[in-house]
């Protein structure tokens, strides 16, 4: 699966609730893609809208090398005390910084098949990747809940490697088209 990159849509947009009737074999595959993705990228949380899907459901594998899933996930409570840590994200590739969470979340959600579940309390890195993924059905990014001067920072980084990487592909298309016309013109003057 193709991982999303800060400065495409689907990173926020607020995502819709997974209907009971989609928790199917199909759904489960498409979970199973995600934690192979995760996994090869060396994540420790995937979030739908990151593998361009506008639904509320994320994978995790955090400390406890666990699988987790959470479908239609609430986070009914969290920790009066907080603290810093460092986060990254697979949709912003190479930035980094500390961001202030809860140290503590309970959540509640489906599980891949279907059956609802709650977590207590869940601390350390669970409980951050569990707030961070969760941010992302919302169209919330870790950057957000930055300074905001990392934020714009950020952001125009992105949006400057994209027209970089456009103008690349531009090129390239450019190239091909070029070459092809050169193949055609050469096919019809020999003949072949």
């Amino acid at each position: 699966m193709r991982i999303t990159k800060l400065g495409e849509e689907v990173l926020r947009q607020k995502c819709e609730a997974v209907k009971p009737e989609e928790i199917n074999d199909e759904f489960r595959a498409t979970l199973n893609e995600m934690f192979e993705t995760m996994i090869s990228a060396n994540g420790v949380g995937l979030a739908a809208p990151q593998v361009g899907i506008a639904k509320r459901f994320f994978v995790i594998i955090a400390d406890d090398d666990v699988r987790r899933v959470f479908i239609n996930p609430e986070i009914i409570k969290t920790s009066a005390e907080c603290g810093d840590y460092e986060e990254g994200c697979l949709s912003i590739p190479g930035v980094y910084e500390n961001i202030n969470r809860p140290l503590k979340v309970s959540v509640t959600a489906l599980n891949e098949n279907g059956k609802r579940f709650t977590i207590n309390d869940a601390d350390g890195l669970l409980a951050r990747v569990i707030q961070h993924e969760n941010d992302h059905l919302d169209g919330i990014l870790y950057i957000d809940r930055g300074e905001e001067d990392f934020k714009n920072k950020t952001i125009e980084q992105f949006k400057k490697r994209a027209e970089r990487n456009e103008k690349k592909a531009s090129l390239k298309a450019a190239k091909k088209a070029k070459l092809e016309a050169k193949l055609a013109a050469k096919k019809i003057k020999t003949g072949i």
